[in-house]
């Protein structure tokens, strides 16, 4: 699943990992200590800092392929260019998409502790996200509780809780 800052990718990704008896990957845990360092600096992260940490985690998405093994992976994401190369040789990856109101995420954003993701770069991802054209992507609104949310990717994904 994937969207900005905020949007519950790690809250709604735990959830429906344990309802479905998946594993659980957040994509933070894959960056760099460097790119953890410019994030909790508020410097955003370019291209060249992405590169090897979308390599960790297409492979992770590509491992649980192979051993046709349910993972949730919460990333990011906001490129097409980040997802056409997670995709790529995937064939088992599905997209979720959790977007909503601009307020909503900011006041969730400020209400953190103690993560690298300031408020302040929200802004940054909103300007960097790139909506989903062509793409198969099934879109949650996080306006909606994140229960009715994996209930309805659930229903997507033809499954039920484990």
């Amino acid at each position: 699943m994937f969207g900005v800052a905020g949007c519950g990718k790690t809250t709604v990704g735990r959830l429906l990992a344990r309802q479905l008896g998946w594993a659980f990957h957040d994509a933070d845990d894959y960056h760099s200590p460097e790119s953890r360092a410019k994030m909790g600096a508020g410097v955003p992260l370019d291209d060249d800092d992405r590169r090897p940490w979308l390599e960790r985690l297409r492979h992770v998405a590509l491992a649980a392929c192979e051993r046709r093994e349910g993972a949730v992976i919460a990333c990011s994401a906001l490129r097409r260019s980040y997802r056409r190369y997670l995709s790529w040789g995937v064939p088992c990856l599905r997209w979720v998409l959790l977007e909503g109101d601009v307020s909503l995420l900011e006041e969730r954003i400020s209400g953190r502790s103690g993560h690298y993701m300031k408020p302040g770069m929200l802004r940054s991802q909103l300007e960097t996200f790139e909506a989903p054209r062509r793409e198969n992507v099934h879109v949650e609104d996080i306006a909606r509780s994140p229960e009715e949310i994996a209930a309805s990717i659930r229903r997507m994904l033809g499954r039920r809780q484990a």
